[in-house]
């Protein structure tokens, strides 16, 4: 993708459907690491995930790390919370892994357990550096894995993208249900069309 791809018109492209009209150098590279990550993947991935991690993100196109202080995160996530039995077989099994493990990247990367997985995957050592999930390259391979292997709900990308299926809609269950799943398909879609624009074929 990366060598054919023109990316002057892919940046023309979302700069007017998407960002208003303007385009930060921060978003500029959010996106670069993102278009990276996504490289030989089929087109409707790559616009799906892009169009995920604009929503994701509220348009910044960077990773983001979960709102919440101690206490809501040890309420939520850890041993001595609410749901010390959710929280063990999460893998948060210590006094502030709640903390520790909370939401980090592109799409929440959440519990002691994920962030092992995630980081055998990239190579990189989540469980003892967690904030390397704040990290856009790394953030960027843990969305795309994720969403290839579906780590985040159970449901992953070929269940509704790819051949002759694109169900931009549903393919949020990929992520969290169907919350703004239709507004999601159609950042998707604007994204597909600016990918092709640049060239990068169906």
């Amino acid at each position: 993708m990366e060598k054919s791809m023109n990316k002057a018109a892919f940046f023309d492209s979302v700069r007017g459907s998407l960002f208003e009209g303007k385009l930060s150098q921060s978003k500029v590279e959010g996106l670069e690491y993102l278009l990276k990550a996504w490289e030989g993947q089929p087109l409707d991935y790559i616009a799906y995930g892009l169009a995920t991690a604009y929503h994701e993100t509220g348009h910044t196109m960077l990773p983001i790390r979960e709102y919440g202080g101690p206490a809501y995160f040890r309420k939520r996530y850890d041993v001595q919370g609410d749901n010390p039995t959710r929280a063990k077989a999460n893998g948060n099994t210590k006094p502030g892994d709640g903390m520790k493990y909370c939401g980090r990247g592109y799409v929440q990367l959440t519990w002691k357990n994920n962030y092992e997985r995630a980081g055998k995957a990239i190579g990189v050592d989540l469980v003892n550096n967690p904030d390397l999930a704040m990290k856009p390259e790394y953030a960027a391979r843990i969305m795309v894995e994720g969403m290839l292997e579906g780590w985040f709900t159970g449901k992953k990308l070929s269940d509704y993208l790819g051949g002759d299926r694109k169900d931009y809609v549903n393919a949020r269950r990929i992520i969290n249900g169907t919350d703004r799943a239709s507004e999601i398909a159609e950042y998707a879609r604007q994204f597909e069309a600016a990918l092709k624009a640049a060239g990068v074929p169906s």
